[in-house]
């Protein structure tokens, strides 16, 4: 194990001593890093992940060709025009009535182009009751919710007048985009800025104090917003988006508020103990310091993961997560130590009395894990097999997991008028609201040849029953370019359409478009879309999940020199995150509790979620496990028996590792009450996981299992002992006893 009296030069307690020693050095270090780092991100701006970008396959081949040919796609827009019963079809008079009204309309507006009607398009539906009016938005595709509205009041006008007979709604990406953003758009800010009062709150309840509780969220927002300015330099390289920025905030937010907890706790329980300020502080250092570096870099190792998938928009996620992890690490062992310096027994400053007194009474540990551990310690065999037969019920449903990209329905609900506008267009026109696009690239569009494929190509869609038409061709003769727009059977069922695009890939276009020579046809769209993102994530998830298993096996090995501690982290985080997904499946697939959460109807889980949950929560897992496991391993290497220091360890840390899944909790369910789907399950997904994982697994599973294995915990082979030793056992007596100055010893990273 190693000798306990051994003096610590550690990384982590060399940056909190000379923090310390250099307060305002440090303190200013800090500042002026953040501000620079705003300031040049700022400058540079963010560079955005672009659609050509996103995804391999067809989908970012059919970008390509857009975007190498210069063509601005616009943002279409659809009116449906149907009437409200049987009596009434497109070929009566007040039907085509209406349909010229709209025409007229819309293209009145001045903000509209290319109206066509469904008399010359044949966008009529098979039984005549549902007509299509087609059109594009003028100007950059974009920025078109923005100058839909005089068009959806245009339209709506139309409808005032036939509101008896007539159904008369729009929809298309202009509009949806500012239906979403009225209805969403403020949703997700208000999640973000609710994290922060929501945290504090928290943090007040376990310190009991103003000031120490404002520590840990200024330093999380202070790395949050450092790590902004950096996500805009970065971006030149790796581009960013919104998405990477909320999960950057919302992971942030839990590592930075979580290491200044578990920093501040080991402090004031040290001057507890009867340690003056500067020996409390130098303990904390060596001791939660090193367990704050070893966990950052753990996480920072599974963020890492998502730069391994390929995907652009994983990548950023990936990379964004990544240095908010690492700035809030060394934020922590740096510029905290030098604030509790110059703060000293101010930290306790705005106290709140009742809490005060009770975290005095109870000394730092918690009485309800005591109790837990009194009972898990005297039957750890039996606590071992129903904590893992709960863990593994509640993970079952995970084997029959369905994972698709979810449609309009699916992720908003019947709550908003324009998805049931989607629903009822996709029934009178399977697919028509979301059709295939097929982009074809030839030398010469306009030669014979290719014109002829192209009209194979419409019949053999719809005679194949890939397609029920009307497939539209436009074709831009200066670029040498065509889209063809395929309406895919199936409409908004995933599969069915799935099974329509195989069939235009696989047998359509090679029978046709494939036969001429120098033609490129890449089929893209929304179902395409979803059919190459989850061939690429598919195929991404074994390298992911190496890396992240085998570099935080690797780590943990290193950190705590036992096979047996390595072996039991991986296999304990695998645990939590298959729990996870076992809620996910029961609440969002099959619908068990979906009512308690606004999830009904959902029936599958988003593609991305999988993977991106098992990063994230690997990653976040083991700040506990690193906490915990450290105080264990400090207390064995005191002298304490294996089953008093895993009692000793697990009650001391209760409470702050109950301090920090509460808020990880709180601040990932603000987004479980968001209206879309996808935040719905990710805020879900993380929050149920978390809790899981700082209760069951931390406070039974993990001390239960170690009291089994007993001195077999510290196993290392020999064959092992040369790894190189990153342990730096810490002891407080050892620590203690030493002058408060050793600049003279070299540094041990």
């Amino acid at each position: 194990m190693g000798s306990s009296q051994a003096r610590v030069r550690g990384l982590a307690a060399r940056a909190g001593g000379w923090s310390a020693r250099h307060r305002w050095a440090a303190v200013g270090i800090w500042v002026l890093f953040v501000v620079l780092a705003m300031g040049l991100g700022s400058a540079a701006g963010r560079v955005d992940v672009d659609e050509s970008d996103q995804l391999k396959g067809e989908t970012h081949t059919a970008a390509q060709i857009i975007k190498d040919a210069g063509i601005d796609e616009p943002a279409s827009e659809t009116v449906l025009i149907q009437a409200k019963d049987g009596r009434l079809t497109a070929t009566d008079a007040e039907f085509r009535s209406a349909v010229d009204a709209v025409v007229k309309a819309v293209d009145g507006t001045g903000a509209v182009t290319d109206v066509t009607s469904p008399y010359t398009t044949r966008t009529i539906s098979k039984d005549g009751r549902s007509a299509l009016v087609q059109f594009d938005m003028r100007g950059d595709a974009d920025t078109a919710g923005d100058r839909v509205e005089p068009v959806l009041k245009a339209v709506e006008g139309v409808q005032t007048e036939h509101a008896g007979t007539l159904r008369i709604e729009e929809i298309g990406g202009a509009s949806m985009m500012k239906t979403f953003k009225d209805a969403f758009g403020d949703d997700f800010k208000k999640a973000e800025y609710s994290a922060v009062p929501v945290a504090l709150g928290i943090l007040l309840i376990a310190f009991g104090a103003l000031v120490a509780a404002l520590l840990p969220v200024a330093l999380a927002i202070t790395a949050i917003m450092a790590t902004m300015g950096l996500m805009g330099l970065v971006s030149h390289v790796q581009p960013m988006s919104d998405t990477a920025n909320s999960v950057m905030l919302l992971v942030g937010m839990a590592v930075g508020v979580d290491y200044c907890l578990f920093y501040l706790r080991r402090e004031r329980e040290e001057r507890a103990a009867g340690r003056d300020a500067r020996t409390a502080l130098r303990i904390a250092a060596a001791t939660s310091g090193r367990a704050i570096v070893v966990s950052g870099v753990t996480v920072c190792v599974a963020m890492a993961g998502m730069l391994f998938t390929g995907l652009a928009t994983f990548e950023g996620m990936g990379l964004a997560s990544l240095m908010v992890v690492a700035v809030a690490m060394v934020g922590s062992v740096t510029v905290l130590p030098a604030l509790l310096s110059l703060l000293g027994e101010r930290v306790e400053k705005g106290r709140i009395p009742f809490l005060g007194r009770r975290r005095r009474r109870t000394g730092g540990e918690s009485r309800f894990w005591s109790a837990v551990l009194k009972g898990v310690l005297a039957r750890p065999l039996v606590s071992v097999v129903v904590a893992l037969g709960a863990l593994l019920a509640v993970a079952a449903p995970a084997l029959g997991m369905k994972t698709q990209q979810l449609t309009l329905d699916q992720e908003f609900g019947d709550s908003l008028p324009i998805v049931q506008t989607y629903n009822r267009v996709n029934d009178a026109f399977p697919g028509g609201s979301e059709p295939a696009e097929v982009v074809v690239r030839a030398k010469d569009i306009d030669a014979p040849e290719v014109k002829a494929a192209l009209a194979d190509f419409r019949d053999r869609a719809i005679s194949s029953g890939a397609s029920r038409g009307p497939v539209d061709i436009k074709v831009h003769e200066k670029q040498n370019v065509a889209f063809v727009y395929v309406p895919l059977v199936g409409g908004s069922d995933q599969d069915k359409a799935g099974a329509s695009l195989e069939k235009l890939r696989d047998e359509v276009r090679p029978a046709t478009l494939g036969k001429v020579a120098g033609v490129q046809a890449p089929i893209t769209g929304q179902v395409a879309g979803s059919h190459d993102f989850n061939d690429q994530l598919v195929g991404s998830v074994v390298p992911v999940f190496a890396f992240v298993v085998v570099f935080a096996f690797v780590l943990m090995l290193l950190s705590f020199r036992s096979l047996t501690v390595a072996i039991t982290s991986i296999l304990l985080n695998l645990l939590s995150v298959g729990a996870a997904y076992g809620i996910l499946v029961a609440v969002f697939q099959h619908g068990w509790g979906a009512s308690l959460v606004g999830a009904e109807g959902v029936g599958a889980i988003i593609t991305w979620l999988p993977l991106f949950l098992f990063v994230i929560l690997f990653g976040l897992s083991m700040d506990y496990h690193v906490f915990v496991v450290s105080r264990i391993r400090e207390a064995r290497l005191r002298g304490r028996s294996t089953k008093d220091a895993i009692a000793h360890g697990v009650v001391t840390t209760a409470g702050v590792v109950t301090s920090a899944a509460v808020i990880m909790v709180a601040v990932f369910a603000i987004f479980g009450t968001l209206s879309m789907q996808s935040m719905k399950q990710m805020g879900v997904g993380l929050a149920a996981a978390v809790l899981i994982d700082a209760t069951v697994i931390r406070g039974v599973l993990l001390p239960a299992v170690m009291a089994l294995l007993g001195e077999r915990n510290w196993y290392l082979p020999k064959w092992l002992h040369r790894l190189p030793d990153l342990t730096h056992d810490e002891a407080p007596e050892a620590i203690a006893a030493e002058p408060a100055r050793g600049e003279e010893e070299p540094l041990r990273v």
